[in-house]
């Protein structure tokens, strides 16, 4: 399991590596650096261009500028490469916990059901954050299930607790609730 978090590691950076030599190749394509007729310039065309191509017609259709489609490509690619990371190193920890969980007993399993659902449940609210940040609320595609998983707890404290300065502080209110019924549960009850 550790080498295949290795791997995907390696891979991420190699995949940013190219990222980088493709956006960078772009610039100095597009800003006239390097003529693009000369041989580099073909070379670096021909490399470039089918990464980057994707990412300037969908920055285009934004109205964006597309000289900065290949640093947009660096950005996207980090991003990506973080978040699965994130994920896989999630998916190997919760894997583990499960088995142990099995080879423990019923209180053990209890425990990684209650402590998986807090999981759960704080990466929605966090989505659910972020997502109100970028713009992107509860009809969203991406956003609906956080929103579905978030309700019960959120809406209740929002109304509750109205916003402070222009700032809604229910989500962060319901993380607390949330640590606190899985500390109470964990720590007392199992």
């Amino acid at each position: 399991m550790h080498q295949l978090l290795t791997f995907v590691r390696y891979a991420v950076l190699i995949t940013f590596a190219a990222a980088v030599v493709a956006a960078l190749g772009s610039w100095l394509l597009r800003t006239r650096r390097i003529s693009p007729f000369s041989g580099l310039g073909r070379v670096l065309r021909r490399v470039s261009e089918p990464v980057v191509a994707p990412v300037e017609s969908r920055l285009v259709r934004a109205g964006g500028n597309p000289v900065h489609a290949g640093w947009w490509l660096v950005i996207g690619v980090a991003i990506s490469g973080l978040l699965l990371l994130a994920a896989l190193e999630w998916t190997l920890e919760t894997v583990g916990a499960l088995f142990y969980a099995v080879g423990h007993g019923p209180r053990a399993i209890l425990s990684f059901l209650v402590q998986l659902a807090y999981k759960v449940l704080v990466v929605a609210l966090v989505a659910r954050v972020i997502g109100s940040w970028l713009g992107k609320f509860r009809y969203s595609r991406w956003l609906r299930p956080a929103y579905a998983l978030t309700d019960w707890l959120v809406d209740p404290i929002r109304r509750m607790m109205p916003p402070v300065g222009g700032l809604d502080l229910s989500p962060l209110v319901a993380w607390l609730v949330l640590w606190l019924v899985r500390s109470f549960i964990v720590n007392v009850v199992l």
